[in-house]
């Protein structure tokens, strides 16, 4: 029994890991296949790149800015995380919404980042 809670309690902070397929239909459902011109496999690809899949995946960078969730959205740039100084929070969001299994949030915000100038190479 306590081995079974163990595996729970670890399962929880590890997030959710989308399965490939199961990603892609979400993706697909919400109207990412041909989105700004980029591919389901082009978002397939960047959210495999940056996360593996992850929604709780979190990255630290050197300008001291940090990456959330499976599509790792920026706090300079994209949302508030109210420790990265001078940030934008473009997409008008808490950057802990990224990091839920309900992914809707960071769709809404990827599709944000990819109507910048710099499209998907903001990744």
């Amino acid at each position: 029994m306590k081995a079974a809670l163990l595996l729970l309690a670890l399962a929880s902070v590890n997030g959710m890991v989308y399965e490939r397929c199961e990603l892609a239909r979400i993706l697909q459902a919400n109207g990412m296949d041909g989105y700004w011109g980029y591919s389901l496999g082009d978002w397939m690809c960047m959210a495999y790149w940056e996360s593996g899949y992850n929604t709780q995946a979190i990255d630290h960078d050197s300008d001291g800015s940090t990456d959330y969730g499976i599509f790792q959205i920026n706090s300079r740039w994209w949302c508030q995380n109210y420790e990265t100084a001078n940030a934008e929070d473009a997409c008008g969001i808490n950057c802990s919404e990224l990091l839920t299994d309900n992914i809707g949030v960071d769709i809404t915000c990827a599709k944000r980042v990819v109507r910048d100038p710099n499209g998907m190479s903001a990744w």
